[in-house]
């Protein structure tokens, strides 16, 4: 299974910058696996596609502001990512640019706070408590969103159910809910289960080799609760369907039918696989050459999941984290 298998072109014009206004306004391609029919709607109505009996799967947990600028001793700029809390003050991070030397120290807000390159791609930082160092960050939006982060971007990069601070990345394929279609869907007689997987490098780490079956991911912390565990039981029992609202859902639910409710999952989900939880699945449009788009790939086919995108192309849908979504029944 190659790399190239996965590659599309997409006009760069189509990749949104911006959320819209309105969460729920955003386009919905609705993707039917066993006749191939694709239909488009708004995302609103995407309550027309669920039923009674229906379980919906979400990923609460929540962005931390952890993109960071710093200054070296010498004057020159740092940006810092800082990926998870290794123990104390020290965080596994990515720095840019690369070439600080181990031992090398950087401040920030004018001193008040510093950090030491203690190991490779490893920051110990000097500070009074963990949310004075968050306080200096920033909503790490990915790097194909070509613009600083503003604040409107703290609530617009957080689904409005997110709770459990520790991802690096958004859920994304939950911003498209309010709270008011929330409450539409659960009045409807669709059970909803809440799960965490924080977002990690995993999510956008890329695949560098041709074969992509030797691709390792990198682990990412999930828990899945006994609320949801209970509701995930009680819909199987009576038959109705599992929808994952997102990869990362569909992967802490997939990592669950392989033996554990919680602790750290590596699972990487290509061509091949053979799901056992999920049923539907819903999810933005990904990035050619990624994991992402060959797990939608390994859940609707590739052929047909190529052609919902270029159909998609086609008709001026906007990608990515704050593009339009997909439904895949």
């Amino acid at each position: 299974m190659r790399l190239s298998d996965f590659d599309y072109d997409l006009p760069k014009e189509l990749i949104a910058q911006y959320p819209l206004k309105e969460r729920d306004s955003a386009r919905l391609l609705v993707l039917n696996r066993k006749d191939g029919t694709i239909e488009h709607r708004v995302f609103k109505e995407i309550t027309d596609y669920l039923r009674q009996g229906d379980l919906l799967a979400l990923n609460d947990t929540k962005v931390l502001s952890c993109r960071l600028k710093a200054s070296r001793l010498t004057g020159g700029r740092v940006e810092i990512l800082l990926l998870s809390r290794k123990q104390g003050f020290v965080f596994d991070a990515l720095l840019k640019p690369a070439r600080l030397k181990i031992g090398e120290k950087v401040i920030f807000n004018g001193g008040n706070i510093s950090a030491t390159l203690s190991a490779k791609n490893e920051l110990t930082f000097e500070a009074d408590d963990i949310d004075g160092i968050y306080d200096l960050g920033k909503m790490p939006l990915p790097p194909y969103i070509k613009r600083e982060p503003v604040d409107s971007d703290n609530l617009d990069y957080q689904t409005v159910y997110a709770r459990n601070k520790g991802a690096v990345a958004s859920p994304t394929a939950g911003l498209h809910f309010t709270e008011a279609l929330m409450r539409k869907i659960k009045s409807s007689g669709v059970s909803v289960a809440y799960l965490t997987l924080h977002v990690g490098y995993a999510t956008f780490k890329p695949v560098k080799i041709e074969d992509v079956t030797q691709h390792k991911m990198e682990a990412e912390d999930f828990k899945i609760p006994g609320e949801a565990l209970s509701l995930l039981e009680d819909t199987k029992a009576k038959r109705g369907r599992v929808i994952a609202v997102g990869t990362t859902s569909c992967r802490a639910l997939e990592s669950f039918a392989a033996g554990s409710k919680e602790g750290k999952t590596s699972l990487f989900i290509y061509p091949g696989y053979n799901f056992k939880i999920v049923d539907c699945l819903l999810t933005n449009f990904h990035l050619p050459r990624t994991t992402l788009f060959m797990l939608v790939c390994a859940f609707a086919g590739e052929r047909l999941m190529k052609k919902a995108y270029r159909e998609a192309i086609e008709r001026k849908y906007r990608f990515y984290s704050y593009g339009d979504a997909m439904l895949i029944l």
